[in-house]
């Protein structure tokens, strides 16, 4: 058997920050690349994040898949987050699993991600959401605050601009809620952040 715990990843994708972004979203890291559908963040597609997206702003969870391939459309999710504003990336630049498989609880932060220097790249970006346990205990390590409930936020001051920190749900099918149950944590979030129209 392979011992992971020697072996580390650096982040296979660059930060997406497109000029004008108002939010940024952040995970802990993509799965390992054979369980990848496409290209892009949260790639795996028993992954529900573009699901919860399709269904938050489409009224259709399958508005992104492309289900004769169990992929995504990476394309169609580039553009809708281009045009709504939303910048994704991860909180780890570099990790150690320590089992092989995509579990947070598995893994561990070697390098995190500077936050403070995406959000300086992304200037009208207001707040910073995060999908996940292991997400909001590394931003809220970088931004020196507490780690905010589930489906809540706390505003923090970052780069003399206030900043609200968002915690969501994991997209996973690990975090034992429906897509449907995810997706009013998401619709509020976004109707909050104005990235969904009332």
């Amino acid at each position: 058997m392979a011992n992971y715990q020697n072996n580390t990843e650096r982040h296979p994708l660059k930060p997406f920050l497109p000029k004008g972004a108002r939010i940024l979203i952040l995970g802990s890291f993509p799965p390992k690349i054979e369980r990848w559908s496409m290209e892009w963040f949260y790639p795996n597609w028993i992954n529900d994040m573009w699901r919860i997206v399709g269904y938050i702003f489409f009224a259709d969870k399958r508005y992104f898949e492309v289900k004769a391939d169990r992929s995504f459309n990476k394309n169609r999710i580039i553009d809708f987050c281009t045009n709504r504003g939303i910048a994704l990336y991860d909180t780890a630049s570099e990790i150690r699993r320590l089992k092989d498989n995509a579990s947070d609880k598995f893994l561990e932060i070697v390098v995190p991600t500077n936050i403070c220097q995406l959000l300086s790249d992304i200037i009208d970006c207001k707040a910073v959401i995060t999908t996940g346990q292991k997400a909001a205990e590394e931003v809220a390590k970088q931004f020196c605050c507490p780690i905010p409930q589930v489906g809540e936020f706390i505003e923090v001051t970052v780069l003399n601009r206030t900043i609200r920190f968002w915690r969501m749900p994991s997209t996973s099918r690990a975090y034992p809620l429906s897509i449907e149950k995810k997706a009013e944590f998401y619709h509020r979030m976004f109707l909050s952040e104005a990235i969904l129209e009332r």
